[in-house]
């Protein structure tokens, strides 16, 4: 008895301690949220700096999109989803700071010193496009739709969530699975919030080209699959006037053409039929834009220097295929590479080589570890390669002559390690006598001109490696089932690395078909370094943390990286004529200019030419320059034989034709003849000889 008297009397003692210890537990809260540290703007803040608050409203932007689009429906595995579309979340991230979340639906955040919950309180202002209020109910059913229905990287995401509980008519409690996790309450701030009595009627799991029901500045106004998306502004938009939007959203309607590939889409920029466009493509941005419309101010061409982190992009193996299990026959096709050759004939110069997996940023690996980072590998010392604790990853160099013979040697040697041989001019397994063949995967032209100087050095070591180039909905539904050799992809990384690492490398997210986990990485230090830096108590441990994962994962050599560029180059157009403005200057550089009778002509054959050039749908409403200048020279440019050096019209050039012996040309007759306008209606001007 006398013990039972004790136990109850111990349990007792817990139950009232965990209140109290809860208790003596500081609460913040606030009206924003910063990863480390204090947010920047405080609570009576106006505008971010960045923005021009009185920046007029109106206009249009027309942007382009490279493939198609088949589904508005973004949050699942299947489809293609359209340009520009999304749901708003309840809190939204500044631009000029590392990683703080302002409120957005939610006007207000509380959460514990060990950030195991936070709590959201909605705005009551807050609406959907259908006029009904954004509620509790609405949140906790996207949180548990996302994650049990939306594409696998939710899962992952979301996946420290525990739940999400009404505490209020207002009031909404996210619960984590695990304390001290800093990044966990501006995740479920960032979770896209859909409209609960829209979806229970439809299917989530299914592609749809119904324009969903949403709450942000702008709706889904006409559309047309695979061609273009239009939305328009919402004119009563509830958040208009809330501090995070103000200065932006200032467009009457936005409007994304689709196009095959992105070389029609850069004719379509030229010719004035879209804005802005970010080039990603060295070989574009140093010759593709040579044009008039360039020189001549109507298309801005900028190039912006940038610190923002800049992931990487590289030809990834996939390590479930057997031949590219063996690490070294990874870094053996790393040596057949030349980068500096590409650089120089390809990138023109403007590339630099890419040695990080967190390019330009604080987080990249570099030099010899120490510190924070040598501690903390060291936990790992005999389960990682050696080579993690000596000097930077080494990337292949050449001399750039396009013949690596010394790079090729050492790929041959380690192949020769890793058990395969040359035999008949082919590399070939040693035990099987299997060729070594595999495919690179593409979905636009523009990679073959990288890929094919690889193909050419792994040839003349022995390896078949062909080039398969497929459409965009092909090149989706393999990467999500992993069914790919080797393939270009790229990852974004951002200022904080956290939970998003556990999609791109994890053990589990590699068995996960849809996963970012393309190359299969499945290692058990990488699971516990991912798992590290998502618990990083401060930076400085962020920092290190994240760099011992950059150096075991290069050092793994699960991709052949190119080149990165710490630049963004950009093309917008600024004043590009109409067609009615470039028709007047024609016709008033005409020498002698043009009778009343010749002007009416002139316009009717203006018109009828920009016809035959526009597009039937009428997106293509500026008939190409080339189209004009065709035509000016056809019927205009040389009939004055009279004029110096022949005629030219406003930003032609010299249209002569080959001359006569009397002067002119050939169908002016020399400088005896005149002109005439024939009074019958067929196309061309007549002449006669003068008596």
């Amino acid at each position: 008895m006398k013990a039972a008297r004790h136990f109850c009397v111990l349990l007792l003692c817990l139950f009232w301690s965990a209140p109290i210890f809860a208790a003596d537990q500081k609460i913040h809260s606030g009206h924003a949220i910063a990863m480390y540290g204090e947010p920047k703007y405080g609570p009576d803040f106006k505008h971010f700096d960045y923005v021009n608050p009185e920046a007029p409203k109106g206009g249009s932007l027309r942007l382009g999109a490279a493939g198609t689009f088949d589904s508005f429906n973004p949050y699942i595995i299947k489809g293609n989803a359209a340009a520009g579309i999304g749901a708003e979340s309840l809190m939204t991230a500044s631009a000029d700071e590392p990683f703080t979340k302002y409120g957005l639906i939610a006007e207000w955040i509380e959460w514990p010193e060990d950030r195991s919950w936070v709590t959201f309180t909605l705005r009551p202002e807050a609406r959907w496009h259908d006029g009904r209020p954004i509620t509790v109910d609405d949140v906790i059913f996207s949180l548990e739709t996302l994650k049990t229905k939306g594409e696998p990287f939710y899962r992952f995401y979301y996946g420290s969530i525990d739940r999400a509980e009404r505490v209020g008519e207002r009031r909404v409690k996210f619960v984590f699975k695990e304390a001290g996790n800093r990044e966990l309450p501006l995740i479920a701030g960032d979770m896209p919030i859909l409209p609960k009595h829209w979806w229970e009627s439809r299917d989530f799991e299914r592609t749809t080209l119904e324009p969903p029901l949403a709450s942000g500045p702008y709706r889904i106004a006409a559309f047309e699959a695979g061609r273009y998306v239009l939305l328009e502004r919402v004119a009563d938009y509830w958040g208009r006037n809330l501090p995070v939007n103000v200065g932006e959203n200032n467009f009457d309607t936005k409007r994304f053409e689709y196009f095959r590939d992105e070389t029609v889409l850069r004719q379509a920029l030229k010719a004035g039929v879209l804005d802005f466009r970010v080039e990603n493509q060295a070989k574009a941005w140093a010759l593709d834009y040579d044009i008039p419309a360039v020189r001549r101010g109507w298309l801005q061409k900028v190039e912006f220097p940038h610190e923002r982190p800049a992931g990487l992009q590289a030809f990834a193996f996939n390590t479930r295929r057997p031949m590219f299990a063996d690490r070294r026959v990874r870094e053996a096709l790393g040596w057949a590479f030349d980068f500096e050759w590409t650089n120089r004939v390809l990138f023109f110069g403007q590339y630099r080589r890419a040695t990080n997996y967190f390019n330009n940023s604080e987080m990249a690996s570099r030099g010899s570890p120490e510190g924070q980072e040598l501690a903390i590998l060291e936990k790992y010392r005999g389960r990682v390669p050696e080579e993690v604790f000596g000097s930077a990853y080494p990337v292949p160099v050449t001399d750039g002559s396009g013949w690596p013979r010394g790079n090729l040697l050492k790929a041959l040697d380690l192949l020769r390690q890793a058990g395969w041989v040359v035999r008949d001019m082919r590399l070939v397994n040693e035990q099987t006598g299997e060729p070594m063949r595999f495919e690179i995967l593409i979905s636009t032209p523009t990679f073959e001109r990288i890929m094919l100087p690889l193909v050419r050095n792994l040839k003349r070591i022995g390896i078949e490696a062909s080039i398969r180039l497929v459409d965009q909905s092909q090149y989706v539904n393999r990467l999500r089932a992993f069914d790919f050799d080797m393939a270009m992809l790229a990852w974004g990384q951002s200022d904080s690395p956290g939970n998003e690492q556990r999609d791109f490398w994890s053990s589990a997210a590699a068995k996960a078909p849809g996963s970012n986990n393309y190359l299969g990485v499945s290692d058990p230090v990488i699971d516990e370094l991912i798992e590290s830096i998502i618990a990083a108590p401060d930076r400085e441990s962020l920092i290190a943390r994240t760099r011992a994962l950059d150096r075991v994962l290069l050092w793994g050599f699960y991709v052949i990286p190119p080149g990165t560029r710490a630049s963004i180059g950009c093309c917008t157009g600024t004043s590009f004529p109409t067609r009615r403005s470039r028709r007047r200057a024609a016709c008033r550089s005409i020498p002698g200019g043009l009778t009343r009778r010749r002007q009416r002509s002139w316009r009717r054959r203006w018109d009828e030419a920009a016809a035959t050039h526009r597009r039937s749908d009428d997106r293509l409403h500026l008939p190409p320059v080339a189209a004009h200048r065709a035509h000016a020279a056809r019927y205009h440019a040389d009939q004055f034989s009279d004029h110096p050096g022949g005629s030219r019209w406003a930003g032609g050039a010299d249209h002569r034709q080959p001359q006569r012996p009397g002067g002119g040309d050939h169908r002016a007759g020399g400088a005896g003849w005149r002109w005439r306008n024939r009074r019958r209606r067929r196309p061309g001007w007549r002449c006669r000889k003068r008596q």
